[in-house]
């Protein structure tokens, strides 16, 4: 099969979809784990530890795990869209990095954006 010459994107441009992709899930994930430790139902979804330091604990920690998937939500769409438009490589990776909690999404976005590093070095 013959190439036209215009490969210039591809990988780049799935690794960044990917990203984004990822990192809407993410900021989706964050947002509940938020909203779910903020309200008084969050003791009952996880009554598997008694004892009263549990108790004050466990409207913290979602609301922790929510900030930090935010976090790595964030930025990575700020990293898909990095690799899309092809700004900086580093950025681009560290986006993909942080889309990694979502699983197969983010080990994708990852391999994609690294195997599209030299496209990064074609732009220069």
């Amino acid at each position: 099969m013959a190439s036209n010459g215009n490969v210039r994107g591809n990988l780049l441009t799935a690794g960044g979809i990917l990203s984004i992709m990822a990192g809407v899930f993410e900021i989706n994930a964050g947002v509940i784990f938020s909203l779910a430790g903020c309200t008084p139902w969050s003791l009952w979804l996880f009554p598997f530890l008694p004892g009263f330091w549990w108790e004050a604990m466990m409207s913290y920690w979602p609301v922790i795990m929510g900030w930090l998937l935010l976090a790595l939500g964030i930025l990575a769409v700020i990293g898909g869209i990095s690799a899309i438009s092809r700004k900086w490589f580093g950025l681009s990776l560290a986006g993909a990095i942080c889309a990694l909690p979502t699983g197969l999404l983010g080990i994708l976005a990852v391999i994609f954006v690294a195997l599209g590093r030299r496209e990064f070095r074609a732009e220069d």
